[in-house]
């Protein structure tokens, strides 16, 4: 009998190539034959289909507790309402940039358990391409314990699990989807050596790049700066990476220039209802960008809302301005906070003026 011949190549970026010459029917071929065209299908799918934005980052499950004040420490206060949510700072930024209406996929790796499933399934329904979201055994799925008092201000402790476990090998299988990218985004809530190379996969092509230093660590790679075409934190992440006060706009535009002389190409630090400052490092003067005045009910996202939206702007209007960009992203985020929640208070589309599009 004839055997098959296979003449197969399904590397980075390249088609798969199957030829057969089968003279009987025989069944471990045909097996191996749909074996081959099931991975020729997944390699087209996964690897050749351009994102908008791309996330690299975390996934948490947020245990919300609602209380009149933050407990001091050693104190016990009641509660008034609990609930269980989605977040994560790298979900948060994808989920947002979803909503509106960014192709999204995230890179990430949640547990083998409950809050796991759930979440793979948290994407699906936002319109995340959840190709690159891994399973593991070895931890459960990130959580985040989160107290919101009434003003809306929030204390958050967050156990990473299995976020930690996203590795250079995993990013390995993403890199043709990372060069196909308009933005990618990366923060601090998974291993810093991970984040780092995928903002150098996305530099090395041409992808731009957003870094949020969340959670700040002082010792901060050098890297990251020159990395990150936008260097996007808060104002007590960029005191901490400073060692500044970042209390208002002028303390914010010297912080921000001295983030621009590490390396990156552009620096905005938010500094929630005064709005943000934006510096590029092509021009000499920093630009406060206001918001609008709300009342907070939930400032828990704010910033993930924030960032999402910057990416949607970045790949949609990639000729916009970064003072335009952030100022649109800042009327995203206004709406965030003006709901309970996380991911519940991000906004769709639909839920905005027609002039932010």
């Amino acid at each position: 009998m004839r055997r098959h011949l296979f003449n197969h190549n399904n590397g980075s970026g390249s088609s798969c190539n199957i030829a057969a010459d089968i003279a009987h029917f025989d069944p471990l071929v045909c097996l191996q034959l749909l074996t081959l065209l099931e991975q020729n299908f997944k390699c087209k799918i996964m690897t050749e289909e351009a994102f908008d934005v791309i996330v690299v980052g975390s996934c948490m499950t947020d245990l919300v507790s609602k209380a009149p004040r933050l407990p001091k420490a050693g104190e016990t206060i009641h509660g008034h309402k609990f609930f269980i949510g989605f977040g994560g700072k790298g979900a948060n930024q994808c989920i947002q940039a979803a909503r509106l209406g960014a192709k999204t996929a995230m890179v990430c790796k949640v547990g083998k358990d409950f809050f796991g499933d759930n979440y793979i399934q948290n994407f699906k329904d936002n319109g995340v391409h959840t190709y690159f979201v891994g399973q593991t055994s070895d931890a459960a799925t990130g959580a985040a314990s989160i107290i919101v008092n009434d003003a809306g201000e929030n204390a958050i402790v967050i156990v990473a699990g299995a976020n930690m476990l996203l590795s250079s090998k995993d990013l390995q299988e993403v890199v043709p989807a990372i060069s196909c990218a308009k933005v990618l985004v990366c923060q601090l809530e998974i291993s810093p050596t991970t984040s780092l190379q995928a903002l150098r996969m996305a530099q090395d092509n041409k992808v731009k790049t957003i870094f949020n230093p969340a959670p700040a660590i002082a010792d901060l790679d050098p890297d990251f700066y020159r990395a990150s075409d936008v260097f996007c934190c808060n104002e007590s992440e960029a005191e901490l990476l400073t060692g500044s006060s970042v209390a208002n706009v002028e303390e914010a535009s010297r912080a921000g220039q001295e983030l621009l002389k590490r390396g990156c190409g552009s620096v905005i630090i938010t500094l929630g209802p005064q709005g943000c400052v934006v510096l590029k490092a092509k021009e000499s003067t920093a630009k406060h960008v206001p918001t609008t005045k709300v009342k907070a009910v939930d400032t828990t996202g704010a910033g993930d809302s924030f960032i999402g939206a910057l990416a949607f702007y970045m790949a949609h209007y990639p000729t916009m301005p970064l003072e335009e960009v952030a100022r649109r992203a800042n009327q995203v985020a206004v709406v965030s906070v003006q709901a309970i929640g996380t991911q519940t208070s991000y906004p769709f589309k639909k839920d905005l003026p027609a002039e932010l599009f």
